[in-house]
């Protein structure tokens, strides 16, 4: 008989997975980093910075306040360590464990085959070249390059995308392995560099599994992320195929071989009309006691019909929105109360004046009573890991009334 699983059950076994149990160390160590990222598998990394780097977000999230120092030494080769995460585009452009790299050399493979992943294609004739300029003067940026290997002036012609040609190149290279990113300047620009000269050389000698061999390895790694998940959810985790096809490894097959080995246990989740699957090491805990702000990049909530059906939370991104079209605002993080998402707030770190605004302060149906209270001292600590003196809170949503009296007592 196939098991079943309350919406309150699930949604504690998916913060479980994710890491909101685990105790917490007094002051986060590049081991408590590291179990995080096992648990989180891969850190979305994305340029907007109007509170944080996407990437440090949910470490924040699992750890507290920590030194985000940790996580550059995590990518640093010259240290006592090899690198421990390096990026690639794993869920989408993202941190992950360096031992993610054989598993995505399928991935490289189909975008060499298919020159790329944008719909333009970049010079062939350049490649030698843009690589040789890597070989010898690595680590570089595109900007390194862009006067020497420039073909013409820029055009438009995709998504409004200026890339340079060397940018087009790099990025190419990139996708096929060829190239890795050795880090990101103070602008946000990647560095790029050998992929021998970045990653450790038992990783670059580890053999190369079968496209569905590292299909199944990523869908238990994904499902070990959520404890408990449908397919669709397991296939997102690293952008993977859900239905098979000729030729192509596929999610599907991945679920059928871990369902016969036992890894991966069909259950039913109260009002989920997927298929759901509970990985054998799974937790179920009594309670979680977490109080902390969540990244719209947080595996969490990156994938919204998953939020939905766990927190019973319609969440959408707004930077995107036209201001005046906006619900909630432009930068807004859930608030995660125990085990339920409570309310969400809109953001923004104002670094000259030392302020973290919350333009706009919003309770979701049957918050508690001490919601407010209990988000602004989750803002103070942010405010402080930030390097903020104050939080300032504005007048939009039906929480910011409390809430600025909260944070004035």
């Amino acid at each position: 008989m196939t098991e079943t699983l309350t919406q309150l059950q699930a949604r504690r076994i998916a913060l479980a997975a994710q890491g909101f149990t685990d105790r917490a160390h007094a002051v986060p160590s590049m081991r408590t980093l590291e179990r995080t990222v096992a648990r989180t598998g891969v850190l979305q990394v994305d340029s907007v910075n109007v509170l944080q780097r996407a990437h440090f977000m949910p470490l924040y999230s699992r750890m507290g306040p920590y030194d985000t120092d940790l996580l550059r030494r995590a990518q640093d080769p010259g240290g006592r360590r090899p690198r421990r995460v390096v990026e690639y585009w794993a869920h989408v452009q993202a941190l992950m464990p360096v031992e993610l790299w054989p598993l995505m050399r399928h991935r490289m493979e189909h975008y060499r085959s298919e020159r790329g992943k944008w719909g333009f294609t970049a010079d062939a004739t350049l490649e030698p070249r843009v690589l040789d300029a890597v070989r010898e003067r690595g680590p570089v940026t595109a900007r390194d390059l862009e006067a020497e290997f420039a073909t013409g002036p820029r055009t438009k012609e995709h998504w409004g995308w200026n890339w340079s040609e060397a940018r087009k190149v790099l990025d190419y290279l990139f996708l096929v392995g060829d190239v890795a990113i050795a880090g990101r300047t103070s602008q946000f620009e990647v560095r790029y560099d050998l992929a021998e000269r970045v990653l450790p050389r038992a990783v670059l000698d580890a053999p190369t599994p079968t496209p569905q061999e590292a299909v199944t390895e990523l869908v238990r790694r994904a499902a070990r992320s959520h404890g408990v998940a449908s397919a669709a959810c397991l296939a997102d985790y690293y952008r993977l195929r859900l239905q098979p096809a000729p030729g192509r490894a596929s999610t599907k097959v991945a679920v059928d071989e871990l369902v016969e080995s036992g890894e991966l246990l069909p259950v039913r989740v109260q009002g989920w009309q997927r298929q759901a699957y509970l990985h054998r090491d799974a937790r179920l805990p009594r309670r979680v006691g977490a109080r902390t702000l969540l990244s719209p990049f947080d595996p969490v909530v990156w994938e919204r019909a998953r939020a939905e059906a766990l927190f019973d939370f319609f969440y959408r991104i707004e930077i995107y929105v036209p201001a005046d079209k906006r619900v909630h605002g432009y930068y807004v993080l859930p608030f995660l109360l125990g085990d339920r998402l409570v309310a969400r707030v809109d953001l923004k770190a104002d670094r000259g004046s030392g302020t973290l605004l919350v333009p706009g302060a919003f309770a979701e149906p049957g918050a508690p009573e001490e919601t407010a209270d209990e988000l602004a001292a989750e803002l103070r600590r942010l405010a402080g890991w930030l390097g903020l003196d104050d939080v300032v809170a504005g007048q939009k949503g039906d929480l910011s009334h409390a809430l600025g009296a909260a944070l004035a007592r």
